[in-house]
């Protein structure tokens, strides 16, 4: 039997499993099964509460596929959320341990409940080593990625996890569906990868579809917007401060020249509790 939470960053939706005294055994598996739409729960994946050595608390994240991220925008939100809102801690600034470093969240209350959450994302990572992405050494800018007989340009941004991000002319029509998947799997990404199709509508706010590795199509995804904003800004699309219209709402990044760290500012929401009968 485990208890869980089920709560959503605009739309990207995991389910929460406070795992500091109780170990989770076989998660990758737990993890599929619980975020099958149909058969499960239904989520775009889990993440585990867990006890930290080197921050106030540690995240581990597994998407519905059962693999490992190491960093989620919107489920680093809720995951703050869930430890005051619950009581784990009465602080409003928290340092959190993910797979991509320690995070630094500001809780903003209403009621003594969290209403919304600004992220240190940290620094984006651009030399195409570290992304990782093969190829020559230096920074993957508009470059062209040849797939299937249709050629893409490409801007690579690692948020401590890997994005490609790509700029249509109609972002609702396109067919994310068919070219998410061939892009995740590309053999220039030896980790895989997150794909963002994004339209520009002004200097100041975009659209953007993700294709999540891992889970595919979500609803929105933080890290990508973030590496979305650093790409604007890297191919002169962008200013530095913008918003990211997505389908489960908007996200506020912005690309910190003093301190060259990316911040998010969003909504974090509880949906239901639940018992999982495994």
């Amino acid at each position: 039997m485990i208890k869980f939470i089920k709560m959503h960053g605009i739309g990207n939706d995991y389910l929460y499993i406070d795992a500091r005294r109780k170990k989770i055994k076989n998660v990758e598996d737990l993890s599929r099964k619980m975020s099958h739409r149909n058969f499960g729960v239904g989520s775009d994946g889990i993440i585990l509460i867990l006890n930290s050595t080197a921050a106030d608390f540690k995240m581990r994240i597994f998407n519905a596929d059962g693999s490992e991220a190491e960093m989620c925008g919107n489920g680093i939100r809720c995951f703050a959320k869930y430890l005051y809102d619950h009581g784990l801690t009465k602080k409003k600034k928290i340092a959190i341990e993910t797979l991509a470093g320690i995070k630094h969240v500001e809780l903003t209350t209403r009621h003594d409940k969290v209403s919304k959450v600004r992220v240190d994302m940290g620094e984006p990572i651009l030399l195409r080593e570290r992304i990782p992405m093969k190829g020559d050494p230096g920074m993957v800018i508009d470059e062209e990625l040849p797939l299937d007989g249709v050629k893409f340009n490409i801007t690579a941004v690692s948020m401590g996890n890997p994005h490609a991000v790509i700029y249509v002319d109609d972002v609702d029509n396109f067919p994310v569906h068919k070219y998410g998947p061939m892009i995740e799997n590309h053999p220039s990404f030896p980790k895989k990868t997150n794909v963002e199709f994004v339209q520009i509508l002004n200097e100041r706010e975009v659209i953007q579809r993700t294709w999540e590795r891992g889970s595919g199509e979500t609803m929105a995804c933080g890290t990508g917007a973030s590496a979305v904003t650093v790409a604007g800004i890297l191919t002169k699309r962008t200013g530095r401060s913008i918003i990211v219209h997505l389908k489960g709402g908007d996200l506020e990044i912005e690309w910190n020249e003093t301190d060259n760290h990316v911040y998010m500012n969003g909504p974090a929401v509880e949906v239901f509790e639940g018992i999982w009968q495994d």
